[in-house]
């Protein structure tokens, strides 16, 4: 197409129908033609147009971005592509589109221009800036819940470590005081009625040295452990002569074998063992035995406690071991606040092992805590 020559008719009939506005500006950006697409879009007529410099038909902050980035951006490459601008029509408001350039170089320099209505997309992008802008609100509010969550999880269990911890200096006196008036002439009502103190004040002992624990390993110290050799079987056996005592009437079995001298921290073994078979008999048949194995090898040491019994399911098995997660058939005056398992895991880790189970109607159910030797 000559700048000079108009196109033929059958040729600007083609261009006053295209589906896009179709200019052509000199070097100044002066209008030079106009189809009837883009004089309909803006509301002028074709010879109203002619004439006029192009950044005229655009809003203020369009006009910045013609004269400061898409003028000189098609000076030096001679071309650009899908430049999004706004333009204004006869009545004020604004049409967006995206701009196709390319810059004919001569004597008389022109630009040949292709403009597309882009409504849709306008209303697209907004939307998208819309949808990212709440869904970044909803993420701060998200972290900010997380952190107040995180805050008031971390207070609880410094609460939790602070009351148990303060606790075991009255304990102790209840314990003494008990221990006292049982040494006295006390009648055979009184000594029963300090049998159940004393037994009371160790169930809270326990419960108080397992939340020491649990605070412990969740503010992320860990459990504490100092290794030492040991004898494991007569290690064992010296637990399950007391473990006895407090299971009157419950057959306790071990069963040993290989030899040696173990590395472990006899205190958090004997309470892992004590864990596992006071779960055992809380979850065992009352007729059936509670078998304890302790097994030496050449690599490492194990030490399982099986009891017959309703058998675990699957799906409770993988959070067995998780904190404050109970037995339902647990009989309620012997259930515990879940801790029992969570700490036989802590302390089997602290000693670089880990605890499994097993549980099946056939076989019973069995844990397992493997260590290192």
């Amino acid at each position: 197409m000559n700048e000079a020559a108009p196109p033929a008719p059958d040729v600007q009939a083609a261009l006053d129908l295209a589906p896009c506005g179709l200019l052509r500006t000199d070097r100044s950006g002066v209008i030079l033609r106009a189809n009837q697409t883009f004089c309909r879009w803006v509301g002028h007529e074709r010879h109203e147009l002619v004439g006029r410099k192009l950044y005229e038909l655009l809003p203020v902050g369009a006009r910045i971005f013609h004269q400061t980035h898409l003028a000189p951006l098609l000076q030096m490459q001679g071309s650009v592509s899908e430049v999004k601008l706004d333009v204004l029509h006869r009545d004020g408001h604004t049409i967006p589109v995206v701009v196709n350039a390319r810059r004919y170089p001569g004597p008389e320099p022109f630009s040949e221009l292709a403009l597309f209505v882009a409504r849709d997309r306008d209303q697209y992008e907004r939307e998208l800036v819309q949808a990212r802008r709440r869904l970044e609100l909803l993420v701060d509010e998200e972290k900010a819940r997380r952190a107040e969550t995180k805050d008031r999880a971390l207070l609880a269990e410094q609460m939790m470590g602070i009351v148990s911890h303060d606790l075991r200096n009255p304990l102790q006196t209840i314990q003494m005081g008990a221990l006292v008036l049982s040494r006295a002439d006390a009648s055979p009502y009184q000594l029963g009625v300090l049998g159940r103190i004393t037994r009371a004040a160790e169930r809270a002992r326990r419960l108080i040295a397992e939340l020491l624990d649990f605070t412990q390993a969740r503010l992320g110290q860990g459990i504490a452990v100092e290794t030492r050799p040991l004898d494991l079987h007569a290690l064992v056996q010296d637990v399950l002569e007391e473990l006895r005592q407090a299971f009157p009437g419950r057959e306790l079995l071990h069963e040993r074998r290989g030899e040696g001298t173990c590395q472990g921290d006899s205190e958090r073994i004997a309470q892992l063992l004590g864990n596992l078979v006071g779960n055992a008999m809380s979850y065992g048949r009352p007729d059936a035995p509670v078998t304890v194995h302790t097994i030496i090898e050449s690599t490492g040491f194990q030490v399982s406690v099986h009891n017959h019994g309703t058998p675990i399911a699957e799906e409770d098995q993988q959070r067995l071991f998780q904190p404050l997660v109970r037995g339902s058939t647990v009989n309620s005056a012997t259930r515990s606040v879940g801790l029992g398992l969570f700490i036989v895991r802590e302390i089997a880790k602290a000693h670089g092992g880990t605890v499994t189970v097993q549980s099946s109607v056939e076989d019973g159910t069995t844990f397992t805590a493997s260590f290192p030797r």
